[in-house]
């Protein structure tokens, strides 16, 4: 048999390496696109070149000038995702702990039903809620949008803490029993520390995920002093009709990607045991 040229090693060495390096391309594109755009000035907004000539502040200073309301918005995401992820972890974590351990008929019934909530389209919710909540006068209210959000992040984070619980083992809590805890302390003192990257790990995307949403925020709240930050950034004007401030809204993105990305930057490490973790530490 002839021996393979170093040739062909080298390419079925660096073709994965290839690989990763066009899909990561791919994904930071418009992210790179977003903050480039976003340091040109308006007369250069539409310039092609890979890195703006001069670099400019002014779009950043128009977006916390005027009447946009950017710092307020930046607050409501804050505290719409900070209470949505919060109470989000604290229901699917008992809940999915009752899923993995209690024994009855119809366990993978009821989690089938529980994760098939989340395929309904969010959009068409948005009558039957906006009734709603303009019956029982929570229009530009925070729970308008807190609620709904908890109804979207719940299946998947029951779905995922479920499947989580289900891989620590039963004996954890039968020795636990034997060393006097009762089920409560055992869950409380021995699960829960095991199980904290999965639960870390599902706060993140939920995070995420309730800091991005658009729909519900925009048809609940007409009130700019209310409006998300996802809101407020397709609600800004330019100096004339009609007229679209790319500028701006590039980077009021980049403002409010970037905590999200530093979040992600900080807790990778949790994110990836949360992903990868298994049984007994």
């Amino acid at each position: 048999m002839s021996t393979p040229s170093p040739v062909a090693g080298f390419v079925r060495r660096a073709a994965p390496y290839a690989g990763i390096a066009v899909i990561v391309a791919y994904c930071l594109a418009p992210f790179y696109w977003m903050v480039v755009s976003s340091f040109r000035r308006s007369s250069d907004i539409f310039d092609l070149s890979a890195l703006p000539s001069p670099w400019s502040l002014e779009n950043y200073r128009a977006v916390f000038s005027g009447d946009n309301q950017f710092g307020q918005a930046l607050l409501n995401s804050v505290i719409v995702a900070g209470i949505t992820t919060a109470a989000t972890v604290v229901i699917a974590t008992f809940a999915a702990y009752a899923l993995a351990r209690l024994r009855f008929r119809f366990t993978n019934a009821v989690l089938a039903i529980v994760i098939a909530t989340s395929m309904f389209p969010g959009i068409s919710l948005l009558v039957p809620l906006l009734k709603l909540f303009t019956d029982i006068g929570w229009i530009n209210t925070y729970q308008s949008m807190i609620v709904p959000n908890l109804s979207f992040a719940l299946p998947l984070a029951i779905w995922y803490l479920t499947t989580f619980f289900r891989q620590l083992p039963h004996e954890l809590e039968e020795a636990a029993r034997v060393d006097g805890c009762t089920p409560g302390q055992a869950f409380r003192k021995v699960i829960l520390p095991i199980a904290v990257p999965g639960v870390f790990t599902t706060a993140i995307i939920v995070f995420v995920v309730a800091w991005n949403e658009f729909i519900i925020a925009l048809t609940m709240v007409n009130d700019p002093a209310m409006q998300t930050a996802t809101v407020r950034i397709s609600q800004f004007v330019g100096v004339a009709a009609h007229d679209s401030p790319f500028g701006t809204r590039m980077a009021a993105g980049v403002v409010a990607t970037v905590p999200l990305v530093i979040a992600v930057l900080l807790f990778q490490r949790r994110i990836v045991a949360g992903l990868t973790s298994g049984g007994v530490k």
